[in-house]
């Protein structure tokens, strides 16, 4: 209760008479200056005010809170800036002070400044109405400035009706359109305006004007949480401070990044990277678990299945361009793990992984049960990524004298039927390196022995360390057969033990789950040691080096040179082994010569 004779409050009274204004209002720009992501735009008007070179029309497009109507009254206000001792003579895009005219151009109440909403006026007879205004001069500015906004919106009359004014407009008048559908305004019109394509904002670049903002109102948020809103944002700086103003309301605090994710919906990115992680290594079951926690606490699948793919697309682009995980627009724990994706999972299985979320996030969204949709989606994915492409199918039938193609960890594996294998007779088992992480070792020859009734598990005989890369890639353990062929270098190699020295980057966590893996895999104890001698080369650099080797072999063939001579900066990226090769005469007749070429001929560049 209160006391009803105590004087009242004057700071509470002054927020109840003073309604609230949203941020993307409160801080809508008022000068070139203050706009943000649009430096080609502010550049090109500046030389054009500089050298008077200023054209009676523009056209600002780009999609939605960039701020083309913004721009639009900067143009105004820069146009018609006139400070009241008449020091200013001209157009300016220096205003550093508010002129005669600015507060009333940007607030959109200036009589020599006329603004139109299109969508709402799509007639002729509007546009006449400027047509009819347009011939008198402005009552007390400089230019007489029409800015009309979503243009695309009138009709085809209307547009025609607009061209001869909009071609040979009166010297005193401007045209500043807007609109996001720039394909829809006739090319008539565009030829008569200068155009500008305004930018989505980089999320960087909004996370830095978000942070300003909330410094000014005294509100804290985490880094993380800035980072949330500028990519959901999509490069709408409007969109970002609407999100920014609900996620104030919503936390009524410290802005945290997990409130943030809860007001929009969000998976929890950590959640998501460990999703990732368990379909990469082919465990459907910790897959599913994941992303059944994730539907328990409230995740949308949809949601869930679409910030996978865009993880996917993160991992992808770091790995093309690897500078991409400095974006700070992205939390330490997704740039440092999708680094390590990145270094270790093929650009196949990233581009199939993303395939399938694309088709699968459209089934799920019209599936009468999301969740299990989605969650077949998750089983596509863990058993079909690695499977190999048609060429190298072909490539199994003919090394298995034109039988059934081994796959490794598909569904011939798996459709197999359980029990000891009955014959002893070496296996040849297709190496799985296209859809794994890293080069490519040998196809190794895999013994084993004939069945022993008494015993509970078969036992896999594995005499060497590249049949034991081999077999982590048939057991579809893409990070550990990543780790084994690019992180450690053989140092001895028994069979049920292994000793290795570490690369410098190495994961030290995945020794201790070498020797249980190895040992679920074979069916015998193993001890996996790390030792302090400096080994062999990995295989990732002993493939690397092959391959340098079979580059340079080539170049230094006579007619390779004769082409890299005739095309200046070309060079040879890959070499490859043409299979079967030509009958001897075939050859000789193609190069004109009894004598045949030699055995580097067979390889193709």
């Amino acid at each position: 209760m209160t006391d009803a004779g105590a004087p009242p409050n004057p700071e509470s009274a002054g927020r109840a008479s003073t309604p609230y204004r949203v941020l993307a209002r409160k801080y809508r720009p008022s000068s070139f200056d203050d706009l943000i992501g649009q430096e080609a735009v502010v550049r090109t008007v500046s030389n054009a005010f500089e050298t008077g070179r200023i054209p009676q029309a523009w056209i600002l497009t780009g999609v939605r809170g960039v701020g083309k109507t913004t721009t639009a009254r900067i143009l105004a206000r820069a146009l018609n800036y006139e400070m009241p001792d008449g020091s200013v003579k001209g157009p300016t895009v220096q205003m550093p002070t508010l002129g005669v005219h600015c507060q009333a151009i940007m607030e959109s109440r200036h009589m020599d400044v006329l603004e139109m909403d299109a969508a709402s006026h799509t007639g002729v007879d509007d546009v006449r109405q400027i047509n009819d205004s347009v011939r008198y001069a402005p009552a007390s500015a400089r230019y007489k400035v029409y800015i009309i906004d979503e243009v695309h919106m009138l009709s085809t009359a209307a547009f025609n009706a607009f061209l001869k004014t909009l071609e040979e407009p009166p010297e005193h008048a401007k045209f500043v359109f807007a609109t996001t559908e720039i394909r829809k305004v006739p090319v008539t019109v565009l030829s008569r305006c200068q155009r500008f394509d305004l930018r989505r904002v980089e999320a960087d670049v909004l996370m830095k004007h978000l942070a300003n903002i909330a410094a000014k109102e005294n509100v804290e948020i985490e880094p993380e949480a800035l980072g949330i809103i500028a990519r959901a944002a999509e490069g709408s700086v409007r969109d970002s401070l609407s999100l920014l103003d609900q996620a104030i309301a919503h936390a009524a605090g410290t802005v945290k990044a997990d409130a943030v994710r809860q007001m929009l919906g969000l998976a929890d990115r950590t959640r998501v990277i460990d999703l990732f992680d368990s379909l990469a290594r082919g465990d459907i079951a910790s897959a599913f678990r994941e992303f059944r926690d994730q539907y328990d606490v409230g995740a949308d699948p949809i949601v869930v299945l679409s910030d996978l793919a865009e993880f996917v697309n993160f991992v992808t682009r770091v790995k093309i361009v690897p500078a991409t995980a400095d974006n700070v627009a992205y939390g330490e724990t997704e740039r440092v793990r999708a680094r390590d994706f990145a270094s270790k999972i093929s650009m196949r299985v990233l581009s199939r992984m993303w395939q399938m979320l694309l088709k699968g996030i459209t089934e799920v969204q019209a599936a009468t049960r999301p969740a299990a949709a989605a969650e077949m989606v998750l089983v596509r994915i863990a058993y079909v990524a690695d499977l190999p492409t048609p060429d190298e199918a072909i490539k199994m039938l003919e090394q298995n004298g034109g039988g059934s193609p081994v796959v490794s960890g598909g569904s011939a594996a798996r459709n197999a039927p359980a029990g000891p294998v009955a014959s002893a007779a070496p296996v040849r088992m297709p190496n799985s390196s296209p859809s794994s992480f890293g080069g490519g070792g040998a196809r190794p020859q895999m013994a084993t022995p004939a069945p022993d009734p008494q015993a509970a598990t078969p036992v896999l005989r594995v005499t060497s360390f590249t049949q034991l890369v081999a077999l982590a890639g048939q057991k579809r353990d893409l990070l550990t057969k990543g780790a084994l062929e690019g992180d450690m270098r053989l140092v001895r190699f028994e069979e049920g033990r292994l000793e290795v020295a570490l690369e410098p980057n190495a994961s030290k966590t995945m020794i201790s789950d070498l020797a249980r893996k190895f040992e679920l895999w074979t069916g015998r104890r193993w001890t996996v040691i790390v030792s302090n001698e400096p080994g062999q080369p990995t295989l990732r650099s002993v493939s690397q080096a092959a391959k340098q080797e079979h580059a340079r072999t080539a170049e230094a063939d006579p007619r390779v040179r004769e082409v890299l001579s005739r095309f200046p900066g070309a060079k040879v990226v890959e070499v490859r082994r043409l299979a079967p090769e030509a009958p001897e005469s075939d050859i000789n007749a193609d190069y004109g010569s009894d004598d045949p070429p030699d055995g580097s001929d067979g390889d193709d560049l």
